[in-house]
């Protein structure tokens, strides 16, 4: 019986009154402090950067007010321009606030170096598929006197003879010297 008559008192009325009131102003003032500073409203469109360089990313997004930072160089992409953008996250058209960082991937400059491996006593097929594994191309085929029929023998690039631990860069052109079958 005294709680149900202090829940109808004076002063707890009050309290729960002054508790409300404060409860409401505080709700409120974060939500307009929220608003203020997360720029809630704000939305800006990211661009499709793929295909620019560096210095021209720099110069787009300057003017957005956004930022950016390079994360990786992937794999060559002959389609792209040597050391341009190949793939941003966010992704083009999404939406952003201010000041937000644009995580680019760029093409490199170059292929990269393979490894030339033991080739000599394999058969053209075995070579051909391990080649092409390894992102070369397959020139000409030429056959010398040798009782071995479409063994490889030798291999060459650019007119030089090839060895096992020769670098070369992606998709060169490796002609293939192989038996025919004959001593003579």
């Amino acid at each position: 019986m005294g709680f149900i008559k202090y829940l109808f008192s004076k002063q707890f009325l009050k309290q729960l009154l002054i508790a409300s009131v404060l409860f409401v102003a505080l709700f409120f003032g974060l939500n307009t402090w929220l608003q203020l500073t997360t720029n809630h409203e704000q939305q800006i469109q990211v661009p499709d950067l793929s295909k620019l360089n560096i210095s021209e990313v720099e110069l787009e997004l300057s003017e957005l007010n956004l930022h950016y930072e390079v994360i990786d160089s992937s794999s060559y992409n002959s389609s792209y321009p040597k050391k341009s953008v190949i793939d941003q996250s966010p992704d083009k058209n999404s939406f952003v606030k201010e000041n937000r960082t644009i995580y680019l991937t760029l093409n490199p400059s170059k292929y990269g170096d393979v490894e030339i491996q033991e080739f000599y006593g394999k058969t053209k097929k075995e070579v051909i598929a391990e080649l092409k594994s390894l992102g070369f191309e397959i020139g000409k085929i030429y056959f010398i006197p040798d009782l071995g029929k479409n063994v490889v023998r030798k291999m060459k690039c650019n007119g030089k003879y090839l060895k096992v631990g020769t670098k070369l860069p992606k998709h060169s052109v490796i002609d293939l010297i192989l038996g025919n079958g004959k001593r003579r």
